[in-house]
């Protein structure tokens, strides 16, 4: 039952104990007189009755009266008390209860005011000890923060859901690379943001799947290569290492086996590099290509000089001018194939194990197209130069073309080495692919299973500088398709002991490497463990539907509780209409600060870039909302991710509280208010309250978005509209 109810409820026991004597007494009366006497005692109180009506009414007015004052000072006033025992405990430790009512209540306000001095002087001790022992660890960590900061090459680091859990700042810049979309800052690499945004899933779990294949093999180094076009046509080179947990083999006894429990990414803008080479090999063949044809012209030259010369003298000075020509000719032909050689050698390709190769690409076909595949024995030595992504596709979609086109239900593959090549060949009982199909085949975009790729089989074979051909085995009575691939000189594996770490790598603390949730519904999920744009807006005036612009958009970042200051957004916005003089002095923000700034049409892209897959928050958001709302046609963009409101959790979380303007909630949870009515500035201030507001909503018992939402929708402020 709530206070209210309750004291309704003593109003109606008061009226009750103060008028029901008399009609008690009366009834008895009425029930033990005789008529004569009834009619002696009417006469006797009828004209008195008025009197005693006015008498009981004010009793009661003065009896409810007292009522209240004593509800206020005590149930009242003891219900504040635990609001603010609440906020003590929780939120603002500093907090103290002003000892206010009566002589009771400020007992028990000053016995609780010292229970919390107590309580924070062993806190304060609890802390000192685990500030000490936590300074080691703060060392290591920002040795490794300065160590990645300084590297001259992005690094970013996930964890197994492709979420980023660090990057530095050479990564960061990187971003204009990786898309060129990419403009407000944070909108592609960001704490917790989605590396599947960068580069492509299957890509990663291409990779992911050979680091574990690697330490799964003994003595194996567990590095992963490939190389990708971004979003902006950059080609880059990327070098995956694992971050490794250790996980007991089964049987309790055997040692420890290493797991992946994220990865770490460097990555190589090469797209300069090539195009320098390229131009190089453009100079190189030209040069090639003249020298060849004046060798051609002087040898011509020769010949008739040759035949008009008389004289043994004449004819063997020319036999030897011929014969230098010719070693020349020779010389630049050799030095042509092995710089064409050197080229193939230069493209970004990994070495691996061919019997890698083959396992990885009969997981593939398996998976992606469901038939059956077999692999044959493979020289233990045997090592291919290949981009093993774009190859294992290659037989993938030639296996899923053997099965629409013959009804195959079984593959198999082998490698055989052939000089300074390798044959990577698939074979299927059948009817044999005609060399004109196989043609038609090969100009053909590879399309598998959902899977896209802008390859040709044409461009895989020419990316390895060798051939796809067709035809039939005799001996075995099978038909086949073989891949002509370069060798690569066997690599000399260290057997280095795998360095069995911890769940967390020692060098920073990541919570983020224990969630798997993003199968759940958002509504489900803890408040701490979703991500968050706080954001505030700066306006013309009050009224976004009769006309008031956005002048100034602020947002910053909230990753699994932590508020990351650098990953902010603040912009100001041309509104292209006058500025209301009255809010001027509120917001700072002048006519000629707004010239020459994006309208809202450039930045909104941009702030709904920056918010992507985030929970929207604010202050007073039904504000703000409709600000956004109204630029939902003209833009063709819409915010349809949850919002929440502080205020509205501030009502929940103290109900009892006269205000609930941001001022006034920072006051009471004891964060400072710097930059006021600047819309980055409140942005922070708003994240600051609501991290202390999740606290305070959890010891409600109050855990998840839902459950947040759905106790804002009964408080009184969720019926305001803009």
């Amino acid at each position: 039952m709530t206070a209210r109810n309750r004291f309704i409820l003593a109003i109606g026991v008061l009226a009750l104990l103060m008028t029901g004597p008399f009609w008690l007494t009366a009834a008895l009366l009425a029930s033990d007189l005789k008529p004569d006497e009834l009619k002696v005692l009417a006469d006797v109180l009828l004209p008195r009755l008025p009197i005693g009506i006015m008498m009981t009414v004010v009793g009661l007015f003065i009896g409810v009266y007292l009522l209240r004052e004593l509800f206020r000072q005590y149930v009242r006033g003891l219900l504040n008390m635990a609001e603010q025992l609440r906020l003590m405990h929780g939120a603002n430790r500093s907090f103290r209860i002003a000892a206010a009512g009566p002589p009771e209540v400020r007992q028990l306000a000053e016995a609780a005011n010292e229970l919390a001095q107590q309580r924070d002087d062993l806190l304060a001790d609890v802390e000192a000890r685990v500030d000490q022992a936590k300074a080691a660890v703060e060392s290591e960590k920002d040795r490794l923060a300065a160590l990645v900061a300084d590297l001259p090459q992005p690094v970013i680091v996930c964890n197994l859901d492709g979420r980023i859990l660090l990057y530095n700042n050479r990564a960061r810049l990187q971003a204009r690379a990786l898309a060129p979309d990419a403009q407000a800052p944070g909108a592609l690499i960001g704490l917790g943001r989605s590396i599947y945004a960068v580069f492509d899933h299957a890509l990663i779990a291409h990779a992911l799947e050979t680091l574990q294949h690697h330490l799964e093999r003994e003595g194996s180094q567990p590095l992963a290569h490939f190389v990708t076009t971004s979003r902006a046509g950059q080609l880059i080179r990327v070098q995956m290492a694992p971050v490794t947990a250790s996980r007991p083999r089964g049987d309790g006894v055997r040692p420890l086996r290493p797991s992946i429990s994220g990865y770490v990414l460097a990555m190589e803008n090469i797209s300069r590099y090539l195009e320098h080479d390229a131009q190089c090999d453009l100079l190189m063949q030209q040069l090639a290509d003249e020298s060849r044809g004046t060798i051609a012209g002087i040898r011509g030259s020769l010949r008739q000089v040759a035949a008009a010369a008389t004289g043994d003298g004449a004819r063997q000075g020319l036999d030897d001018i011929e014969s230098a020509l010719a070693q020349l000719s020779g010389k630049l032909n050799a030095a042509s194939n092995q710089y064409a050689e050197s080229m193939k050698a230069r493209w970004p390709l990994e070495e691996m194990m061919a019997a890698d190769l083959l396992a990885a690409a009969q997981r593939r076909i398996e998976a992606r197209v469901g038939i059956r595949t077999r692999v044959d024995e493979v020289e233990s030595n045997l090592w291919v130069k290949v981009d093993s992504y774009s190859l294992t596709q290659a037989v993938a979609f030639l296996a899923a073309k053997i099965e629409e086109n013959y009804g195959t239900k079984l593959v198999r593959l082998r490698c055989a080495s052939a000089g300074r090549m390798v044959h990577l060949d698939i074979l299927w009982a059948g009817t044999a692919v005609s060399t004109e199909t196989l043609f038609n085949w090969q100009l053909d975009p590879m399309h598998l299973a959902g899977e896209s790729s802008p390859l040709t089989l044409r461009d895989v074979t020419d990316r390895h500088g060798g051939q796809l051909s067709c035809g039939r085995e005799r001996s075995a009575q099978m038909s086949l398709f073989r891949f002509e691939i370069p060798v690569a000189v066997a690599q000399e594996v260290e057997s280095v002991p795998l360095l069995v770490v911890e769940s967390r790598p020692e060098f920073y603390d990541f919570d983020l490497f224990h969630r798997s949730d993003e199968d759940h519904a958002q509504d489900d999920r803890l408040l701490s463990d979703l991500t968050y744009t706080v954001f505030d807006t700066e306006t013309t005036g009050l009224q976004p539907s009769n006309g008031d612009e956005i002048i100034q958009i602020g947002a910053v970042r909230i990753v699994n509780g932590r508020l990351l200051r650098h990953e902010s957004m603040d912009q100001m916005v041309d509104p292209q209409r006058s500025l209301n003089p009255a809010s001027i002095p509120i917001h700072g923000i002048t006519p000629e600060m707004l010239a020459g700034q994006p309208t809202i049409g450039t930045v909104l892209p941009q702030f709904h870039a920056f918010a992507a897959d985030t929970v929207l928050i604010a202050h007073n958001a039904a504000f703000d909302m409709r600000f956004l709302q109204l630029k939902e046609a003209a833009t063709g963009l819409r915010f349809t991710q949850p919002v929440v409101d502080t205020l509205l959790l501030s009502a929940v979380v103290h109900p009892n509280q006269e205000s609930h303007r941001l001022e006034a909630i920072a006051e009471r949870l004891g964060i400072p208010i710097i930059g006021r009515h600047n819309a980055l500035g409140d942005a922070i201030v708003t994240a600051e309250v609501f991290l202390l507001l999740v606290a305070l909503l959890k010891d409600m018992g109050i855990r998840t978005l839902r459950e947040a939402r759905e106790a804002a929708e009964k408080t009184y402020y969720a019926r305001i509209k803009y």
